[in-house]
């Protein structure tokens, strides 16, 4: 008789495991999760304050695209962000940042490449966004497209970097991602951008995005559930319990 794959294995087959907290992976629970009717949700972060901001006219080509795709965006506009810990947490921009990662099921952040690295507005924002928000995880296993501007010759530094942050904050990072060199010429008088093989990589983008965001948007409790916070939460449970008996 075959063992059931759904089942934890013997304890003696998992040395220092609590076999009660863990969970052999398995697909039950990814065939469990009741699919969404809602459209996926996209939160857009830019990273320049400028009044012609690339990174701004990319994110809005962006939007424009979710939109067609039948998604529902939100941009967030960086101006008035106090610098991290420069200002409380109950800072009206900084709940407002926060309460749209709450909303989102996946984001597109897009950076200026200054000095070789993303810029200290982008970089700000995500610092704002704490891993755990009370019971809700602003950017746990949600999806993310990162996307840069230059002005020179194209490069990947922006975007590199945007992947460090993402995978820092648990995200689900796409393999896609874009590069817009010498962004000043890319876009027209009216701040759309021109038809080329940069906007079209950019749609490739965009299309990945929602369709990753479709795949995991369901399954992403499950996707971050780790053992290691199950025996956190029992822990602190067993001595919230033992407290309460003294």
């Amino acid at each position: 008789m075959h063992p059931d794959p759904t089942q934890p294995r013997a304890v003696p087959d998992l040395p220092n495991l609590d076999a009660a907290l863990f969970q052999r992976p398995g697909n039950a629970q990814l065939a469990g999760a009741a699919a969404s009717a809602h459209a996926p949700r996209f939160l857009l972060l830019y990273g320049s304050l400028r009044e012609r901001s690339y990174s701004k006219l990319l994110t809005l080509e962006a939007a424009r695209l979710l939109q067609a795709m039948g998604g529902e965006v939100r941009i967030f506009d960086p101006a008035g962000l106090p610098l991290p810990d420069g200002a409380p947490d109950s800072h009206p921009k900084v709940q407002e940042l926060r309460d749209a990662a709450t909303w989102a099921e996946g984001m597109v952040w897009t950076s200026p490449e200054r000095h070789g690295a993303m810029t200290g507005v982008i970089k700000a924002q995500i610092d704002w966004l704490p891993l755990n928000l009370g019971a809700s995880r602003p950017t746990q296993g949600k999806t993310l497209a990162v996307m840069q501007v230059s002005g020179g010759s194209q490069s990947y530094n922006a975007v590199n970097q945007l992947r460090v942050l993402g995978r820092w904050m648990r995200m689900l990072t796409i393999p896609n991602q874009s590069s817009v060199a010498q962004a000043y010429q890319e876009f027209d008088d009216a701040g759309r951008m021109r038809p080329s093989a940069y906007y079209d990589r950019v749609v490739d983008v965009m299309e990945e995005l929602v369709k990753f965001t479709l795949l995991t948007r369901d399954v992403a409790p499950h996707l971050v559930d780790r053992y290691s916070e199950r025996r956190e939460s029992a822990a602190a449970l067993s001595a919230r319990v033992h407290l309460q008996a003294i």
